[in-house]
């Protein structure tokens, strides 16, 4: 992951790439056809907002994949942005752990 220079897709990207394009949806029905507004999806989908477990359950429903892979697209697209950001984690010291006797 922290050799990756280009970072990972936001899963809304693969929505909308992987189903709504190709299977000529729009918005509004994949919303409906999710049980979710029309504004949660279009969040999504435009990158705005993460999937959440709840989302990623109603995906693997509706586009017969697994919660598990819009979980981890998530994932790794957060630990990518967070890794390559300046945030305080790096100033983080190492504890070096030795067993105890």
């Amino acid at each position: 992951m922290n050799n990756r220079k280009r970072p990972p897709a936001h899963p809304g990207a693969l929505i909308r790439r992987q189903y709504i394009e190709p299977l000529g949806l729009t918005i509004t029905s994949l919303s409906e056809s999710l049980s979710v507004s029309r504004k949660t999806l279009s969040k999504i989908v435009n990158e705005h907002t993460n999937i959440t477990t709840d989302m990623a359950l109603r995906l693997s429903r509706a586009l017969s994949t697994t919660p598990e892979l819009w979980l981890n697209l998530q994932t790794n697209y957060d630990l990518w942005h967070s890794l390559h950001s300046v945030g305080e984690w790096k100033s983080v010291k190492r504890i070096h752990l030795e067993p105890a006797i």
